[in-house]
């Protein structure tokens, strides 16, 4: 197969080309020859003109790939080895949707043929490989596992808006549902990750590996979170604490924040799926979970509160939101909780002016409802820094006398400003 491949007699295909998948195909296609598939039109258009939706790639990154966008899924059956990058993310339940990873492999499965390869990135839970989603290419294309195609899973590992931590330069776990599966697997990736691999020893531990990285972060920054709620109470500064703390060479340094997105937030609900069906109820997963979703309810109520400590109806008063996309510098605004903050500062009747240089306006309004403001509008009772854009961290020297005024509540989420001594300024 990897020969074929480097010298263009089989293609690549990629199927999903959002912040995973395009990058992966258009690395890819440096190399090889490369079908880029995605099911929106509009998306497509896009790439064909050298542009990413997502505003993570430049033009450049299009220059000199053999790449052919697409949203026919017939077109997708011109190569022989398929990866598939598709979303996976939680219903209002928060249990796993799958629809889209399912609806994937429907889609290669009827293009499937004798000896092509399926390689999944997506995050599940350890067996969805090889319990939901190859069952669906069997059912497709009539072809029978580890007989006719083999099969993988090789997590993505791409981290939004890091210039630095990029693609090839992330070590890149890999496996196979064979021995044979895995070697030309490995080749294959091993053509564009200048990190190295790891080779896993099953499907199931590399599924494994992947949904525990995030679920880490997210109970990590949980404590951090609880830890600024109780530091609150103490009227210490969390992140004085963090800093004082981290002079120990075997503490690691987690800060605390809203913690959303398509990864952190989304990955430990997969998780905890699998293991309530094997009869295991999770206690330390599910805790900080919890208290992550709490936070914005905990901001709002501090913000409240020191409108009314100040002698103001916040019915009357005047926030803005500075920041909606899940986190510094990039553009995503999938599953961001800085919604859910500005939703409940609205049911204050509080007038609330939201503000981000990177995100779409468009797409915050047609997503979430929300009218984005170009720019700050006169002054404010209170202003929340609620993500860290670099954009951000002179907001206060440079608008003091514009937007706020000596009494304006500051409340900065991220650690944006440097530590103020005005009591009307809060960090978490």
């Amino acid at each position: 197969m990897f020969e074929d491949l480097k010298t263009k007699k089989k293609a690549l295909s990629v199927t999903g080309l959002g912040y995973v998948g395009l990058p992966l195909a258009l690395e890819f296609a440096r190399h090889f020859r490369v079908i880029g598939f995605d099911v929106n039109e509009e998306r497509v258009d896009l790439m064909k003109k050298g542009i990413d939706p997502s505003r993570e790639l430049g033009p450049e990154a299009f220059a000199g790939c053999d790449i052919h966008f697409t949203s026919n899924p017939d077109d997708v059956g011109q190569a022989s080895f398929h990866i598939i990058g598709v979303p996976t993310d939680i219903d209002a339940h928060k249990v796993p949707d799958l629809n889209p990873l399912i609806k994937a492999s429907g889609s290669v499965g009827r293009v499937l043929k004798q000896g092509d390869y399926v390689v999944y990135e997506s995050t599940v839970y350890p067996g969805c490989t090889e319990e939901d989603c190859v069952p669906v290419l069997e059912r497709e294309s009539g072809l029978r596992r580890g007989v006719d195609f083999k099969f993988g899973y090789s997590p993505e590992r791409i981290v939004p808006g890091d210039k630095v931590r990029t693609l090839t330069s992330i070590l890149k776990i890999v496996s196979g549902n064979d021995a044979e599966a895995l070697e030309e697997i490995s080749k294959v990736y091993g053509q564009i990750i200048d990190a190295g691999l790891h080779k896993a020893s099953s499907v199931k531990v590399a599924e494994a590996a992947k949904v525990i990285e995030n679920t880490q972060r997210d109970i990590n920054i949980s404590l951090m979170n609880e830890l600024a709620i109780i530091f609150d109470r103490m009227d210490i500064d969390t992140r004085e604490v963090i800093e004082a703390a981290g002079t120990k060479w075997n503490f690691h340094k987690y800060y605390p924040g809203l913690v959303g997105g398509h990864c952190i937030s989304v990955d430990p609900f997969y998780l905890m799926h699998k293991s309530r069906k094997l009869g295991y109820e999770p206690q330390v997963i599910a805790a900080g979970r919890r208290v992550n979703d709490y936070m914005p309810h905990f901001i709002v109520k501090k913000v409240v509160q020191a409108l009314i400590e100040s002698g103001k109806n916040p019915g009357e008063c005047s926030v803005l939101v500075m920041g909606i996309t899940f986190k510094e510098d990039v553009a995503d605004i999938r599953n961001s909780k800085v919604v859910e903050l500005v939703q409940e500062l609205v049911d204050y009747s509080i007038k609330v002016d939201v503000i981000d240089p990177h995100a779409s306006a468009e797409e915050v309004k047609r997503n979430y409802d929300i009218d984005l403001k170009e720019s700050p509008e006169g002054k404010y009772d209170a202003v929340v820094i609620a993500v860290g854009h670099k954009a951000f961290g002179k907001f206060l020297e440079e608008g003091k006398s514009e937007h706020v005024n000596e009494d304006t509540i500051v409340y900065d989420i991220k650690g944006v400003c440097q530590r103020r001594e005005e009591n009307n300024f809060y960090r978490l």
